[in-house]
């Protein structure tokens, strides 16, 4: 697929609705439970916490949970708490990236500290990690508290590496790879962790359901780093050069810049220094990318992580559950937002 800018909204889309259809009530059930874990008898916390999870994202971390439990044949009601503990570590997540990246939409909404300013967001979001994590010691999953704990010590990691590394214009792909990999992929692949945990899932299938996560989460980035490009705003929800705009460095622009034989890596570096970027140098540096083929590189690159996540759900045993995930790893590939 030759992706050009402003196109990649063209291509194959999947509908995360069929996707989901298997387990819609246990992702109803979660909703549940988090406006019952995010209730306050604070009213300004309960505000936030309503102004927080009021817009549904795509829950993906959530139904992975749900979807590699039942994988496994899990028949309990733990793994609801679990799906929603993670989206609210994934939430507070993003409440630090919107501040970090001073980041002023988000879902097509304004941001926590846009509208609340950076202080309050910043112990908000410290209030929902603390949240998470003091429901989770309550648990009796010693393994999962211990995995959870990893990821977001992991998570962190990964986004001070990225913060370190902004206007790095010499950042490697192993580099750039090696910081989605903690930042990202390292909650995806928790997430399909604690399903297996949670059903006794053996070594091996524990080993593979892992892998699946961490294939989908770099793809899952890689991807997002693309509709930061040549996403359409109307339906990302924000700008896009957000990334270049504060300073991250992604693959389409590493790639670009270390083509062999490219004659305007100086020309691109010098245009990609500006702040804020306006239309012209946006034009010009998807030009640029797109003469270099970095889109298609990245792409392609994404694709083959979603080859990897189809050989690695191939050696599971064969559901409908099963089926969804395959469906989930397409729809990330191919979405548009």
């Amino acid at each position: 697929m030759e992706l050009k800018p402003r196109q990649l909204k063209e291509t194959k889309e999947l509908n995360l609705n069929a996707i989901y259809q298997d387990i819609e009530p246990e992702l109803e059930a979660v909703e549940n439970c988090l406006e019952s874990l995010t209730s306050s008898s604070h009213p300004f916390l309960a505000e936030i916490n309503s102004f927080l999870f009021r817009k549904k994202g795509k829950r993906l971390r959530p139904a992975l949970v749900i979807l590699s439990s039942r994988l496994f044949g899990y028949q309990g009601q733990d793994h609801i708490l679990m799906a929603s503990l993670v989206e609210c570590i994934h939430t507070a997540s993003l409440i630090h990236d919107d501040i970090v990246d001073n980041s002023r939409f988000r879902r097509g909404q304004s941001t926590l500290h846009a509208r609340w300013g950076t202080n309050l967001s910043v112990l908000l979001g410290d209030h929902l990690y603390i949240q998470a994590i003091n429901l989770l010691l309550q648990s009796n999953h010693d393994a999962i508290i211990r995995l959870l704990s990893r990821a977001v010590s992991q998570m962190i990691e990964g986004e001070i590496n990225e913060f370190l590394m902004s206007n790095n214009f010499d950042l490697s792909e192993e580099q750039y790879l090696e910081i989605i990999r903690k930042k990202t992929a390292s909650l995806f692949e928790a997430s399909c962790a604690i399903g297996g945990l949670l059903a006794g899932a053996g070594e091996e299938q524990l080993y593979l359901i892992n892998k699946f996560g961490s294939y989908l989460g770099l793809a899952f980035q890689i991807i997002d780093d693309l509709l930061d490009y040549l996403g359409d705003e109307n339906i990302l929800g924000k700008p896009t050069f957000s990334d270049l705009n504060e300073g991250r460095i992604t693959l389409p622009l590493i790639h670009s810049l270390n083509c062999n034989g490219h004659p305007y890596r100086e020309k691109i570096i010098e245009l990609a220094r500006i702040r804020p970027l306006g239309e012209k140098e946006k034009e010009e540096i998807l030009a640029l990318l797109a003469q270099s083929s970095s889109f298609d590189y990245s792409f392609e690159k994404a694709r083959e992580l979603v080859a990897k996540c189809h050989e690695v759900l191939a050696k599971l045993p064969f559901s409908g559950y099963r089926q969804s995930l395959e469906g989930l790893a397409d729809y990330i590939l191919y979405r548009n937002r």
